[in-house]
């Protein structure tokens, strides 16, 4: 073969390579994109979650309190309860 033949494959072998990896960076960008919008979609759920739970301390004292009160409340009751069906207490 003529060093103008070799020449020639070996530029159309560069390019072809060129155009093969330009081509797999353009398909590993649109993948790139659509990993972007939906990391964006998480955390848009992240921060709707975390400002939900921003009101459970507040609240968490208040069902404390009434679980105490209850918890308070409630075995004199069972045994008013069954004093008056005839259980034994």
């Amino acid at each position: 073969m003529s060093k103008t033949t070799l020449t020639v494959i070996t530029v159309t072998e560069i390019v072809a390579l060129v155009a093969v990896l330009g081509a797999y960076l353009v398909v590993v960008a649109a993948g790139l994109r659509s990993i972007v919008s939906t990391l964006a979609e998480v955390t848009w759920g992240a921060r709707a979650v975390e400002r939900q739970l921003l009101a459970v301390p507040a609240n968490l004292r208040a069902v404390n309190v009434g679980l105490t009160d209850a918890a308070t409340v409630l075995p004199s009751l069972s045994d008013t309860v069954g004093r008056k069906v005839g259980r034994p207490v």
